[in-house]
């Protein structure tokens, strides 16, 4: 039972694997003896990663809207490392405010990293999944796909066009052997969102209050994930959104 979740020699490409969630992938893959591929804007974040993450992991320097570049990119990772089995879209761009506040231009700005640009470098990687007639994609999602949350109107609006992205590319390719699925993360574990919980106290009362797990997650929790919907485990398993909340979106 436990080799179906082998991933040894599978290639990935984790998009805005540096850090945080993308990170969190990265290290259960690479636990599970995948080559992975993380992208980030910054090198030195690229560096400290690979540090840590090891021989196994390889980093680009990559600005997911710069669309013109997502060919080459695979290209280049086909030719250097091997035929890329897995992708997940995880790079996004988040913008918190009150919905009549938000111009025109952040809106659309969102939209283009968490939508337009997860749509252009999955195109690109299907031309190479599709003759090896293999392949897993994971677009992570948010709970605001699945629920309504105040003042995120563009990444909600991006993140639930998602689900969307994914339930018709899994129609159209799973019969080729790609596998197309989604995750929803819940409120998983940061520096950054720690420092925020303690200065809101009552919002992070309000959030465990409604988590039947009554913790928040961890980065890791999403590479579990990731990991099943990555590997043969889930072999019969397209166009399906996972939320991985601690049962946030069904808590009361």
């Amino acid at each position: 039972m436990k080799h179906i979740f082998d991933l040894t020699d599978k290639v990935a490409l984790i998009t805005g694997g540096a850090a945080g969630i993308g990170f969190g992938i990265a290290e259960q893959f690479i636990d599970l003896g995948a080559k992975v591929v993380i992208t980030d804007l910054f090198q030195d974040k690229l560096d400290e990663a690979k540090s840590i993450l090891g021989g196994n992991c390889y980093t680009y320097v990559n600005n997911v809207t710069k669309k013109e570049l997502h060919e080459s990119l695979i290209e280049d990772i086909q030719s250097k490392i091997g035929p890329l089995d897995i992708l997940v879209n995880n790079a996004g761009r988040h913008c918190k405010k009150p919905s009549i506040e938000t111009t025109d231009e952040e809106f659309q700005a969102v939209i283009d990293t968490n939508l337009n640009s997860v749509f252009a470098l999955t195109r690109a990687a299907l031309k190479y999944m599709i003759p090896n007639k293999n392949g897993s994609i994971i677009n992570i999602s948010s709970m605001s796909a699945i629920f309504g949350l105040t003042e995120v109107v563009a990444y909600s609006s991006s993140k639930t066009a998602l689900l969307g992205l994914t339930r018709t590319l899994a129609s159209e390719y799973s019969h080729h052997g790609i596998r197309i699925n989604a995750i929803a993360p819940g409120f998983i574990e940061s520096k950054m969102f720690l420092d925020i919980m303690e200065k809101d106290p009552a919002r992070k009362a309000k959030i465990l209050d409604r988590t039947p797990s009554k913790r928040f997650g961890q980065p890791s929790d999403i590479g579990k994930a990731a990991s099943f919907l990555a590997s043969d485990a889930s072999a019969f398993i397209t166009g399906v959104c996972l939320p991985v909340d601690g049962g946030n979106s069904i808590g009361f």
